[in-house]
Parts: structure tokens; C-alpha cells; sequence
């Protein structure tokens, strides 16, 4: 498949991306959407270790791999052989952006050091993800998604009370935040190299994704010296601000402001609880939240969750209902704000998605195709790289590129 022409605010951006699993490929995903050209490069053999993250597959294709990698072209590259690294070493060289996600000193080993890439490339921006970081005492270790939640102190402010086991966030949360923070790095040092023309290193990692993530929290222990404890769905700093159980399921309530709790009193027909000095303002609220959340429970419990979010919407009191993710997918304003998309797959016809969660006035994003086949864009991108097509079999006859296709004609 030949480069797509793009749009969106990163129209121009040529990344590769030598990354697997999910935080560099988050990070590769969301400048595609952005508009960047993303080849992805995958190990030889089996490609990317999420095509085998089963189940769930569409026809033959892993869902997870499908969506982490849409917008993208891909290649698969033996990185074991040195004409495979001389590949890689030759897209670098034209590139704006690497995204990688080894452990610490693997592109050295490679012959892929930053140094020796940036003297063919002084504009070169390379980022990378990490279980810890490039630097400090954890920068050898390997990290996933579960053990920094662990360690960022996430799984410890998880779960309905203390005392109870821990609990991890149901979605991998520094996963997806690290390849949030490396693209929003991206942007800032392409900025920087839009000025200065210079590239630079991007370095961070799950662990300190985590820990943004406990911003609350830490201001908690940072002004009290002690680590504030699970609340389950309710708010550390805010009451009411959780969920509450009604006749037929569950609804969020966030009443935590004086004047929506007013209002929330006045809708529920329970004035007197705004006479109870327990509660008398958000401070105290806190304070007695367990009284508060038995004096409340009760009356939620008294009526079905459409009847009170019809109500709580009518008084302008924050609501709404707690969506399972087939629930969500069908939400009219996800569907209104494009974040479930159809879009073709080159085997598989047109697949669901989900859409970018940025929009833009001037320059979209969009999701143009589905993800790549194992090497799929092979023999393309290495005719764009020099590669007469002899060279390209021979490349593909000897195992140092896969192809997906046969050469047209």
C-alpha cells in the first residue's frame, strides 16, 4: 500500500515505529490519527506479540493488534541480520521521528544507537517508552502495565475499602497514558526542531504514567504524610462525587459543589439533610462521608436509574448511568463525537474502531485504514527507501523482510 496522503495537524511527520505491545504503539497510533505517516516495523518471525493476543480475533486477525495499530503502514524487518538493520538504519535516515520501546541499550546492540543515528539525522526525534525510564536505579528493568500500577501507588487508591485485596485499574492505564505522554513529547520536541531544527531524546516510562495518574492522591500525602486509602467510586477531596445504587442498577452522581448539593437536596425531597451540620459544606462532607453515603443510598435505591437521570438532568445536577463498553460504544454521543468508526482492512473489509479523541477545527483527524497485515507495505516502502525490485526479493527470498503480497505483475 503506497503512502496515504493526510490531512490532519502532523501531515508531514514521517515516524517509525519499533515498538510492540501497547505504550509505543499508542504513542505511533495517535500521531497517525494526528496525521504522521507511521510505518510500523515488526520482528521477523510472527511479527507483533499482539497478533497472538487471542481471543478475541476478527476473521484471522487479533482484535487487540487491530486496534492499536490502525492508520499505520507496516514492514516486517529480521532485525537478527544485518541487512535487516541496514533496512531499518536507511529509514531512520529519512525519518522525523523514532518511537521505541526495548529495554535500556538494545538499539546499541543493534548498531542503532541514538548517537550514530543522529549524526546521519541531527533532526531526528527519538522516543521512548519504558518500564522506568532511560535513567535511575529501575532503568534495566523491564516493566509492564501491571507492575507500575503496583509500584506508582495506583493499586493501593483502587478497590472499595482498605484493608481489601488490591485492585488494578480495569483498563492498562499506564500503558495508554505512557503513549500519551510520548506523543505529546513528540510534539513538543518537534516544535523545539521546527525552531531550532535540532532533534532530541523523548524519555518516559508506565511508572511515571502511573504516577501522574495519582495527582489527587499525592497532593493528599505530599500535605498530610499519609497515603490516602481505596474510596471504591466516591472522591477523595469531594461529597457527594460517586456512585450510588438505584432500583434497577447503578448512576454516578457528582454533587459535590454547595450549589449542586442544594439542588440535589431539593430533587431527592431530603431539605433536612442540608441542616445537618455534618454536611453542612463540602469539607465536612468529606469528613462524614460514610454518614452521608447512609443517608443517601437509601432514597437512590427508592427509584430506577432512568427515572433519576431524567430527573438529576432536569435540575442540571452531573449524572449519568455507569455504561458497560458495548453500552458506551452505542452511546449516541460517542457515536456523534466519532469515536466508534468503520474503516476497511485490507483482508478483512470494513472493521469497527474506535475514532480519534482529538478534534481539530482546521486540520481532522481520521482513521483512514485498518491495521496492517504482516508486512504488508514491504516491498512499497522499500521501493521508497532506493530498493530496486530485484533487491526486494532478494531480501524477501532470504528472510530479512517478510512481504504479505506477491509483487504486482
Amino acid at each position: 500500500m503506497a503512502a496515504v496522503e493526510r490531512r490532519g495537524p502532523l501531515a508531514g511527520l514521517k515516524v517509525i515505529e519499533l515498538a510492540h505491545i501497547m505504550a509505543g504503539p499508542i504513542c505511533g497510533l495517535l500521531l497517525a490519527d494526528m496525521g504522521a505517516e507511521v510505518i510500523k516495523v515488526e520482528k521477523v518471525p510472527g511479527g507483533g506479540d499482539t497478533r497472538r493476543f487471542l481471543p478475541p480475533a476478527i476473521g484471522d486477525q487479533a482484535a487487540a493488534f487491530m486496534m492499536a495499530n490502525r492508520n499505520k503502514r507496516g514492514i516486517a524487518v529480521d532485525l537478527k541480520q544485518e541487512a535487516g538493520r541496514q533496512v531499518v538504519r536507511k529509514l531512520l535516515a529519512g525519518a522525523d521521528v523514532a518511537i521505541e520501546n526495548y529495554r535500556r541499550g538494545t538499539l546499541e546492540r543493534m548498531g542503532l544507537s541514538y548517537d550514530s543515528l543522529k549524526a546521519e539525522n541531527p533532526g531526528l526525534i527519538l522516543c521512548e517508552i519504558s518500564g522506568f525510564g532511560r535513567s535511575g536505579p529501575y532503568a534495566e528493568r523491564g516493566g509492564f502495565d501491571l507492575i507500575a500500577q503496583g509500584m506508582s501507588g495506583l493499586m493501593s487508591i483502587t478497590g472499595e475499602a482498605p484493608g481489601r485485596p488490591p485492585v488494578k485499574v480495569g483498563a492498562p492505564i499506564t500503558d495508554i497514558t505512557a503513549g500519551i505522554l510520548g506523543a505529546m513529547g513528540v510534539c513538543a520536541a518537534y516544535a523545539h526542531r521546527q525552531r531550532s531544527g535540532e532533534g532530541q531524546r523523548v524519555d518516559t516510562s508506565l511508572f511515571e504514567a502511573g504516577i501522574t495518574q495519582t495527582f489527587w492522591q499525592s497532593a493528599i500525602a505530599l500535605a498530610g504524610g499519609e497515603s490516602p486509602a481505596p474510596l471504591g467510586s466516591r472522591h477523595p477531596m469531594n461529597a457527594p462525587y460517586q456512585a450510588f445504587a438505584t432500583a434497577d442498577g447503578w448512576i454516578t452522581v457528582g454533587a459535590a459543589n454547595q450549589a449542586n448539593w442544594l439542588r440535589l437536596l431539593e430533587l431527592i425531597e431530603a431539605r433536612e439533610l442540608g441542616e445537618d451540620p455534618r454536611f453542612a459544606d463540602n469539607e465536612r462532607r468529606v469528613r462524614n462521608v460514610e454518614a452521608l453515603d447512609a443517608a443517601l443510598a437509601p432514597l437512590f435505591a427508592a427509584r430506577p436509574s432512568a427515572d433519576w437521570l431524567a430527573r438529576l438532568e432536569a435540575a442540571g445536577v452531573p449524572a449519568g448511568p455507569v455504561s458497560d463498553i458495548a453500552e458506551m460504544q452505542r452511546d449516541p454521543q460517542a457515536l456523534a463525537r466519532g469515536m466508534v468508526v468503520e474503516v476497511p482492512h485490507a483482508s478483512l473489509g470494513s472493521v469497527a474502531t474506535l475514532g480519534p479523541p482529538v478534534k481539530f477545527s482546521e486540520t481532522p483527524a481520521a482513521v483512514i485504514h485498518g491495521a496492517p497485515l504482516l508486512g504488508q507495505d514491504s516491498r512499497a516502502v522499500l521501493a521508497e527507501l532506493g530498493y530496486s525490485a530485484a533487491e526486494v526479493e532478494t531480501l524477501i527470498d532470504r528472510g530479512v523482510v517478510i512481504a504479505a503480497e506477491p509483487a504486482a505483475g
